[in-house]
């Protein structure tokens, strides 16, 4: 049995036990909800549950990420930011959702209530991936012997972890250059990685990272931990995109074997539209 529905290109309305239903395209569930209503059968109970945002969202919940009474919350507490409204158009599109929780859960484990508030907005702006497990790949730029630009002392060679006490590194936004471990976007390391130096790719954990500075257009950051994870050919390779990422896929694992989130080039292209969409309507 087919209840009778409406749908236009911006709502869908049911009538379910003669009460309406509406939603709009945005909703998490329209994808979900014009499928069902396309079988012969329509389990009409599973439909009306779909019109609920709160269980659609609930659904996809997993481990300290839970929805109550309609709000996305961590260990209780509501939470809204960047990450939560991204996680719902994921779902709404289709796209794997899984390494945004993840990198939610991360996030929300950073004691800086500065970096849980700027760090997503930050990565998205500058095209960084997240991987599988919810952590995120940036740039750095290196000296010939894979030695850091400032010190050049510390291995930054591929597989070398490093990591100093979080309190020393400055949670001053509005400091630039101050302690702290740096990586940024692609043109930000590229520049210290000319005369002879190499451009690498590192891995950080959402709950490491202490501060995004606002100098250089917001390009860099600051850390208490990263893992280098590979090399870039030249330091003119490409910005990571949709097509580079096949390329690398073999060399970026986790020791556990989990590799980049295959699904997220859809994710960035989403990302990077909504960039461009925004950029025209201003």
């Amino acid at each position: 049995m087919i209840p009778p529905f409406i749908q236009t290109d911006s709502s869908l309305t049911v009538v379910i036990d003669g009460k309406a239903h509406t939603m709009a395209k945005d909703h998490p569930s329209w994808n979900d909800a014009i499928a069902l209503l396309h079988k012969d059968d329509v389990d009409v109970n599973a439909l009306n549950e779909l019109f609920d945002i709160s269980k659609a969202v609930e659904n996809y919940a997993e481990n300290n990420i839970e929805v109550r009474d309609g709000a996305v919350m961590y260990k209780g507490e509501v939470v809204h930011n960047l990450v939560v409204d991204k996680i719902i158009t994921f779902m709404q599109e289709g796209l794997k959702y899984k390494p945004l929780l993840r990198f939610l859960e991360k996030l929300m484990a950073n004691p800086s209530r500065r970096a849980v508030d700027e760090l997503y907005k930050f990565l998205e702006h500058k095209n960084m991936p997240i991987t599988e497990s919810g952590n995120f790949v940036a740039y750095k730029g290196v000296n010939h012997d894979f030695t850091d630009k400032w010190s050049g002392k510390l291995d930054n060679s591929v597989g070398q972890t490093l990591e100093m006490t979080r309190n020393s590194v400055c949670d001053d936004a509005d400091i630039g250059c101050s302690y702290g471990y740096h990586a940024g976007s692609y043109d930000y390391a590229k520049g210290y990685a000319h005369g002879g130096g190499h451009l690498m790719l590192v891995e950080i954990d959402p709950s490491d990272v202490v501060s995004v500075p606002k100098c250089s257009d917001c390009q860099k950051l600051r850390t208490a931990k990263y893992r280098v994870i590979n090399k870039c050919e030249t330091i003119d390779t490409p910005p990571l995109d949709e097509g580079i990422y096949d390329d690398y896929e073999s060399d970026w694992r986790e020791d556990d074997g989990e590799t980049f989130n295959e699904g997220y080039s859809e994710g960035y292209e989403q990302a990077k539209k909504d960039i461009l969409d925004n950029l025209g309507n201003n």
